[in-house]
């Protein structure tokens, strides 16, 4: 059995994640972000994340500002997600991070703009939750953490034959 909200759910996260790009609101001063030397170079190998000022001739933990913060509708981040980036980024370089609170922001807009539970469908609005299954790379859960699918089965006790 297939669970139509978090189906759907899932679906509208993975599109959000792919096809969202965070604007950037200017600050009238540049924030000076007191990072340790590590994290100072991590963020300049990566520069294309966020909008920094880089001055290479300023004391280490001076050298980065923030000039702008990244925003999306309603959503504003700040000095706490870069450290959180920074940290991911470091973890895993090479790979496309999301800050928990970027996260939280696609799974909140991905649950609200989805099927709600007990709305009836069509059997093409159906097969289009189906096939959108197929097109994701972890169907098995909402961003939230609930299941797409239930067995109503177990498969241990179903025959071979």
């Amino acid at each position: 059995m297939i669970d139509q909200h978090t189906t759907d759910e899932k679906y509208n996260f993975e599109m959000l994640q792919q096809h969202t790009a965070l604007q950037g609101q200017r600050l009238i001063v540049p924030q000076n972000l007191h990072l340790m030397a590590v994290s100072e170079n991590v963020l300049m190998e990566n520069l294309e994340i966020f909008d920094f000022l880089i001055d290479e001739d300023a004391q280490v933990m001076e050298r980065v500002k923030l000039v702008s913060l990244p925003t999306s509708k309603n959503w504003m981040f700040g000095p706490g997600d870069i450290e959180e980036l920074i940290f991911m980024l470091s973890d895993s370089p090479g790979v496309i991070c999301r800050p928990s609170h970027v996260r939280q922001m696609f799974a909140s807009r991905a649950c609200r703009k989805s099927v709600m539970i007990g709305t009836a469908l069509s059997t093409s609005e159906i097969k289009k939750l189906v096939v959108h299954m197929g097109e994701i790379e972890q169907p098995w859960n909402c961003p939230h953490g609930r299941p797409t699918m239930r067995h109503l089965a177990n498969l241990n006790f179903i025959s071979q034959d």
